[in-house]
């Protein structure tokens, strides 16, 4: 048993080799949408330049399966070091200077087919009786799911000018559609009862997952659909307050700064903000963010509609009334993160993972907050009920929505 609660299960090692394949081809994809001149490039400040992350994801594949859970030998111990770790928005300490000297990008490149055909060869031998090399299987795949979306986010802040639109007949890489969504306003009731936080430990489970516990919550009042465009524009207007990171203003009118075009403002769309702007709106509503039992119980029978790379925008809101929940509740998964009141920490008994120590532990600072469900470009493999994304209040750059509640 792993350290963090996790129960080893015999593996299909082809599968799990096939998976590992399919997502490299998928971050493939997703390393053209920026143009070759802007690869030392910070789209984001306080992020490492694009180059970092190439480099990243095939160095903690071998960092983690081959060199900590295998005990092997990995392929070049200068590149294992410099792109071993991520950074946290706000760590300037952690960014490396875009003037200090980076390889060039074939040398990154091919250091990651190198890495590619060694992660291949470990993946094809692991050893399912061992709890480590287990967990480091999923762990991998899954952490670079997580970075397909966060360069999503960078790619999203370059301008125009240094990207290309990879929209094509790739279904995992398509355009939003533009038809109008359901647009009622109005609360639902939520009876009171049980909800379960966290995982079985049946399969792989980050340790923030862990261990599983069931929450009481009370009655309340939730919002049937998510706070749209509209919606924020008449706070903004009646409060003074900031337009989000994805609006832009020109001559006068509000436009939605999407991936490869500026829109007029959709109205009907959700407003992605950070979450001390949806917190700053809730109050202004005389209500509140959910907490993350609430969201658990809102989203009791919820399924996915926008997300698995479904888009690179927001549907209309409503626009998937079959996955709402049990209660009415609609698009809980998917069409973006959705914001909750629950500061980021461990559940009680909380065990750092063998294969990812710093993973969820550095981030018990109190400044981050819980984020549930899922946006559009996240994986499906990452759409669990126990699974917990994070980020800092006023980061903008997420793609996050979110609702109100209240208590009744």
């Amino acid at each position: 048993m792993s350290t963090h609660q996790s129960i080893v299960r015999a593996i299909d090692r082809e599968a799990m080799a096939g998976w590992y394949r399919r997502t490299r081809e998928r971050t493939r994809r997703l390393f053209e949408i920026p143009l070759d001149e802007v690869w030392y490039d910070r789209p984001i400040p306080l992020r490492n330049p694009i180059v970092f992350y190439e480099g990243h994801l095939p160095a903690f594949a071998v960092n983690t399966l081959v060199k900590l859970a295998q005990r092997g030998k990995g392929i070049d111990d200068h590149f294992e070091s410099l792109f071993e770790r991520g950074i946290d928005p706000e760590d300037e300490t952690a960014v490396r200077d875009p003037a200090e000297m980076w390889p060039s990008r074939e040398d990154v490149q091919r250091y990651g087919q190198e890495a590619d055909a060694l992660i291949e060869r470990a993946l094809l031998n692991l050893d399912d009786t061992d709890p480590v090399e287990v967990e480091a299987a999923s762990n991998i795949v899954e952490h670079e799911l997580m970075h397909q979306e966060t360069l999503l986010y960078m790619f999203h802040n370059l301008p125009y000018s240094k990207k290309r639109n990879v929209i094509g007949g790739d279904s995992a890489l398509s355009a939003s559609p533009r038809e109008k969504g359901l647009m009622r306003s109005g609360g639902c009731s939520i009876p009171p009862g049980p909800v379960t936080l966290g995982a079985d430990g049946s399969s792989f489970g980050w340790d923030n997952e862990f261990p599983r516990r069931v929450v009481h919550v009370r009655t309340f009042d939730i919002d049937r659909f998510s706070v749209t465009n509209s919606e924020y524009l008449a706070y903004m207007n009646a409060t003074g307050a900031k337009a989000p990171h994805f609006w832009s203003a020109v001559d006068g009118e509000w436009f939605w700064r999407g991936m490869f075009e500026m829109l007029p403002l959709p109205l009907d769309w959700p407003a992605w903000v950070t979450h001390d702007e949806a917190a700053a709106y809730a109050r202004w509503c005389g209500r509140r963010l959910p907490s993350e039992a609430e969201y658990g119980r809102a989203a009791l029978g919820a399924s996915g509609g926008n997300f698995d790379f479904a888009s690179f925008d927001p549907d209309p809101v409503g626009s998937h009334p079959d996955t709402a929940s049990r209660w009415g509740v609609h698009d809980l998964i998917g069409n973006g993160w959705e914001w909750t009141s629950t500061v980021f920490d461990g559940f009680e008994g909380f065990r750092p993972m063998a294969t990812y120590r710093r993973y969820s532990a550095d981030f018990f600072d109190g400044q981050h907050y819980v984020m549930k469900g899922a946006s559009p470009a996240t994986a499906r493999e990452l759409v669990r009920p126990s699974f917990r994304n994070w980020f800092r209040g006023n980061y903008p750059y997420v793609w996050a929505k979110f609702r109100t509640v209240r208590q009744c």
